[in-house]
């Protein structure tokens, strides 16, 4: 406990009186200001990456169109994502790989609830099925992380971390192509810094996608696939 001040109505005494201005207060003061300045900027910020959204600039869309051709669509609550135009307003340099911890389908409903709060731009299913639920043009919430959310492609497979057989020779391909092409229509480089387990993201309590999850393998694959892609 420090003390209340002097008893001669000193510079202590008067920060604590009620008459003056306390450190605490300026503090305070200081920190609202801080915080204010930086809504400020993170407005302004929002604003200048906002303006494709006058009329005429936002590039084309069409109801239930894929961004991968394989794809099948299937729309996520909008409510699990945000519309904007990237690469345009937030450059794309990295895919981030997540493990839904459950079905396909579990995946592709909890999606669809807009009480759920997140969302990938696909999910891979262990035959090899892709459903692109987000379009690569909008920010999902998928990563946690506001900026990786912004700045990157998530792909969901089905199955758990600790079961290696749910990553089968089928989903391990068909991701590395879908993969493959994302890296190629953004330059992304096919490595382990830019693609990426959903436990590497900064501040993440996820673990996904495991020890199990073949990393070797599949840049292979993706290497591979990024050889003969034409897409």
């Amino acid at each position: 406990m420090g003390s209340k001040g002097s008893a001669g109505g000193g510079p202590s005494a008067a920060a604590n009186s009620g008459h003056g201005i306390s450190r605490r207060g300026l503090l305070i003061g200081a920190a609202v200001t801080a915080a204010a300045a930086g809504a400020a900027v993170l407005a302004r910020d929002e604003l200048e990456r906002a303006w494709w959204r006058l009329p005429g600039v936002e590039k084309p869309r069409k109801p239930g169109e894929v961004d991968y051709a394989s794809a099948e669509w299937i729309a996520a609550s909008s409510a699990n994502w945000r519309r904007a135009d990237r690469p345009d307003d937030y450059v794309i340099d990295r895919v981030v790989v997540h493990v839904t911890q459950g079905s396909y389908q579990s995946a592709v409903k909890v999606f669809q609830d807009p009480g759920h709060g997140a969302a990938a731009h696909y999910v891979v299913r262990r035959d090899g099925h892709v459903a692109q639920m987000i379009r690569e043009l909008d920010v999902a919430f998928h990563a946690g992380n506001r900026s990786y959310n912004e700045r990157s492609v998530g792909i969901e497979h089905e199955g758990f971390v600790d079961r290696p057989q749910d990553f089968t020779a089928e989903m391990y391909g068909a991701s590395a192509r879908l993969t493959a092409v994302i890296c190629g229509r953004y330059g992304i480089p096919v490595d382990r810094e830019h693609i990426v387990g959903h436990v590497e993201v900064p501040g993440t309590d996820h673990t996904d996608p495991g020890k199990h999850w073949d990393w070797d393998r599949y840049l292979k694959l993706v290497r591979a696939a990024a050889r003969t892609s034409t897409a």
